[in-house]
């Protein structure tokens, strides 16, 4: 039950996979969550890792791929993990496939989730999040209590920049053009399935969770 999670921002791909990992008992890793860990350790990746995150630099490749292993190695990952945002690119996949070589862990594949553009950019632009805690909000489907307001700890919720439709455009574009390779690269290797992620949360959940019950 090792698997990728790919989709592009507004996909619900970190909600879809925070999920999986609570139904299926098995962990959800994320490149951040897992910088921001080993910074929190004072592992020397860690800090190495952090200098980069402080300056607002991308981490670069070797780093990355340094401390997922580190990651993928730790006992709760044998029975199964949902890689969320990692690989992004050809390199790291190739560095992905390596490691569970070496670590003796299964690939059980890579999933898609689709969201038609239009519905990702509407999303986007109706998203507002907590200036405070980071709570998530939609105006649409999930408004908070009170306008403007974070119903857990009453911060202020606004709009991010980067959820204006001009970026929210830009960075699918960006999107695409990056995963488009990647894609294809587990569909040459007959290992990319594809989900409709344009439908409730529930609805999408229950597919990833027989999908990945059932390779």
């Amino acid at each position: 039950m090792h698997w990728v999670l790919i989709g592009p921002p507004g996909a619900g791909k970190g909600t879809q996979a925070a999920l999986l990992a609570g139904r299926l008992g098995i962990p959800h890793i994320s490149p951040g969550d897992t910088f921001r860990r080993a910074s929190r350790a004072g592992t020397p990746l860690g800090h190495l890792a952090g200098s980069f995150m402080e300056r607002g630099a991308l981490v670069p490749d070797e780093v990355t791929n340094a401390l997922i292993r580190e990651r993928l190695a730790e006992a709760d990952c044998r029975v199964g993990f949902i890689l969320d945002g990692f690989p992004r690119n050809l390199a790291q996949a190739g560095a992905l496939q390596t490691m569970l070589e070496e670590l003796g862990l299964p690939f059980a594949g890579a999933i898609s989730i689709e969201v038609p553009e239009e519905e990702l950019v509407r999303r986007s632009v109706g998203r507002r999040v907590c200036r405070q805690c980071g709570a998530i909000y939609h105006l649409e489907t999930h408004p908070p209590a009170v306008s403007g307001v974070c119903d857990v700890c009453g911060g202020e919720v606004a709009l991010r920049a980067d959820d204006r439709e001009d970026v929210a455009k830009t960075r699918l574009e960006v999107y695409g053009k990056a995963t488009a390779v990647l894609l294809d690269y587990y569909r040459r290797r007959g290992e990319l399935r594809t989900v409709d992620g344009n439908r409730p949360v529930e609805q999408v959940l229950a597919e990833l969770t027989l999908l990945m019950r059932n390779p």
